[in-house]
């Protein structure tokens, strides 16, 4: 089997789409995706990109993604953020996922970026090995803060 892995063009965003959705299944929350493909090729392929994404190709067919930003960390400096690196459920396990994380890690560091961050769940004892079986720091002492569409709002009218 051969696996490509290439930067993601404006007309894959379909694919990507149907992977993110996927995940949110995986995750259990299959109606939270409020995103669309119009979304994704705007902020993606726009003068100022929002993300990057790179895809997993397997007979011309996107099997997995990583979708990476920047962000910068008062104590790092420049950080690349993974939001997703998502592998198709039937495509585990063959070495798919690694290839995604190795491009990653090469384009933060073709990036100078002096971390390279992500989340992941903590039900999701599957991920979090291979995480740590490639070198990452799983930091189980942090919770995720976030503030939802409804939060923000909630929060600005009591201002």
């Amino acid at each position: 089997m051969k696996i490509a892995i290439r930067k993601a063009k404006k007309d894959d965003m379909t694919a990507v789409l149907n992977l993110i959705k996927e995940l949110a299944v995986f995750e259990n929350e299959p109606d939270a995706v409020e995103i669309s493909v119009t979304d994704l090729e705007h902020d993606g392929f726009k003068e100022s990109p929002s993300f990057e994404c790179f895809v997993a190709e397997v007979e011309n067919k996107i099997v997995g993604i990583a979708l990476v930003y920047m962000r910068y960390s008062t104590w790092k400096g420049p950080v690349l953020h993974l939001e997703d690196l998502i592998v198709s459920q039937n495509m585990r396990g063959k070495n798919i996922g690694t290839l995604l994380l190795d491009e990653v890690v090469k384009h933060g560091n073709q990036l100078g970026v002096k971390r390279i961050g992500w989340d992941v769940l903590d039900w999701n004892e599957e991920a979090i090995a291979f995480y740590e079986k490639k070198g990452a720091h799983v930091m189980r002492d942090w919770d995720i803060v976030q503030l939802d569409e409804k939060g923000i709002k909630a929060y600005l009218s009591k201002l």
